[in-house]
């Protein structure tokens, strides 16, 4: 039989049991979470990103926005008082990667969809200071560029594969719906659906 202090005393031993044992450990956890309605099936309303919010989305992970701001409201009064319901799984089963957390450099944008107009983000992003005096945001003026929709058909695709759903007519008319369109003006088609079907209060 094998002794806790020969393990603590064979390195090999000791890495391989830690593995074994870190690894069922989060299986146990991990693998319900993939049969659970409540992880899996999008909430009311919730549909797959159009072309161009997807690319504005991935224009918001390229700029480092999620360094700064969550997109997870925690269960805690504090946080449901000021951004609304908490998160839920339902509201992020077409987010791949998906950007929960919980930093806040600045405030958390999962529930800003829909709160200020096209024209209020276009300031922030083009100098935060001039609609929020003490923000520490840097201006984001190089957005203002045409948006590159050589691949969007190409991820929509790949999305599908994992259960986006798009229709090959969406597939197929996807470069015309980004045609003239700016990075600017897909960031804030993303920011403005963030969070506009969460659950009520």
């Amino acid at each position: 039989m094998i002794s806790h202090e020969s393990i603590e005393k064979n390195l090999g031993l000791l890495i391989v049991l830690t593995i074994l044992i870190v690894s069922v450990g989060g299986l146990v956890q991990i693998v319900p979470l993939f049969f659970q309605t409540s992880t899996t099936t999008a909430v009311a309303g919730l549909k797959p990103y159009t072309p161009l919010q997807l690319s504005g989305r991935d224009i918001y992970i390229r700029e480092g926005c999620v360094g700064c701001h969550s997109q997870m409201v925690r269960p805690f009064r504090a946080e449901t008082e000021r951004y609304g319901h908490y998160s839920v799984a339902g509201e992020f089963v077409y987010d791949r990667p998906f950007l929960w957390g919980s930093k806040r450099t600045g405030p958390d944008l999962q529930r800003v969809g829909g709160r200020y107009s096209d024209a209020w983000h276009v300031a922030h992003l083009m100098n935060p200071r001039d609609v929020v005096p003490e923000s520490n945001m840097p201006a984001y003026p190089w957005l203002d560029r045409p948006l590159d929709a050589s691949a969007i058909q190409t991820k929509m695709r790949r999305l599908n594969l994992v259960g986006h759903g798009y229709t090959d007519k969406e597939i197929a008319e996807a470069p015309a719906a980004l045609e003239g369109k700016t990075e600017l003006e897909a960031v804030i088609a993303y920011l403005q659906v963030l969070g506009t079907h969460a659950p009520k209060n």
